[in-house]
C-alpha cells in the first residue's frame, strides 16, 4: 500500500509539472514571443521562404502602436468582404473554447507578415508605382529596383489611415496580398513584430 501511494504521488507530481510547463509555454507564446517559419514570398528579399524567425509579442501585450518600417504579423482578414479602407473581420470565434483554440493555440488561424507603411492619420497616395505619405514620396530602400507599387483596390488609391489602424504591404509587391487589397489593419489584430532571424545561421540577427 505504501509503495502504491508513493507511485501515485510521483505520477501526480509529474502531472502537475507537465501542466505547469504547458501553461507557462502558452503564456510565453501568447504574451512574450514565439518562433515561426516564413511560408510565402511576399516579403522577398527581406525574408525568404523557409527562414526561421522569432516574433516579439510584447507590443501586442502592451498595446503599442508599431512604427513605420516595422515588419509585423497580423490576423488575416476576410478578403471577400472589402467595403472601404479598413479590413473586415467577420468570422470571430463564438465561445471561450473556440477563442482559446483560435487565439491561443492558433489552430486554423491564418496570419500575414508585412511591413508597416503608414500610421493613423497619415494621407496615403499610390501613384505611378510609388507610395506617397502626406504628399512626400516614401523612400523604400528595402525594395528591389524594379518593384512598383500597383493598385489592387480603387478604395485604396488616395485615402487617410483611420485612427487605431495601420497600412501595411509586402516588400515583394507583385506577389503580396496586403492592405492594398483588403484595407487597413486595426491595432488589436496585430499579433507581433518580427524580431530575430535564427535560421539560416549565417543570417542570424535582428530584422530591419
Amino acid at each position: 500500500m505504501i509503495h502504491m501511494n508513493d507511485t501515485v504521488k510521483e505520477i501526480l507530481e509529474w502531472t502537475y509539472c507537465i501542466i505547469i510547463a504547458i501553461v507557462l509555454a502558452l503564456i510565453i507564446r501568447y504574451f512574450v514571443g514565439t518562433p515561426t517559419i516564413v511560408q510565402q514570398k511576399s516579403m522577398y528579399p527581406t525574408l525568404k521562404q523557409s527562414e526561421r524567425l522569432i516574433l516579439n509579442r510584447l507590443a501586442r501585450t502592451f498595446h503599442e502602436m508599431p512604427e513605420r518600417g516595422d515588419i509585423i504579423t497580423f490576423e488575416a482578414p476576410n478578403k471577400s468582404a472589402v467595403t472601404g479602407v479598413t479590413a473586415i473581420y467577420d468570422k470571430e470565434p463564438e465561445n471561450w473554447f473556440q477563442k482559446f483554440t483560435y487565439y491561443v493555440l492558433e489552430i486554423n488561424k491564418m496570419s500575414y507578415i508585412k511591413r508597416v507603411i503608414a500610421l493613423p492619420g497619415e494621407h496615403v497616395q499610390l501613384s505611378e508605382g510609388k507610395v506617397f505619405i502626406n504628399g512626400e514620396e516614401l523612400q523604400e530602400e528595402y525594395l528591389q529596383p524594379e518593384v512598383k507599387t500597383e493598385v489592387k483596390n480603387t478604395n485604396l488609391i488616395d485615402f487617410v489611415v483611420p485612427e487605431g489602424y495601420v497600412f501595411a504591404m509586402g516588400d515583394n509587391r507583385d506577389y503580396s496580398s496586403d492592405c492594398r487589397e483588403f484595407g487597413c489593419i486595426p491595432l488589436e489584430k496585430i499579433e507581433s513584430k518580427v524580431w530575430i532571424r535564427f535560421w539560416p545561421l549565417n543570417l542570424f540577427g535582428k530584422i530591419d
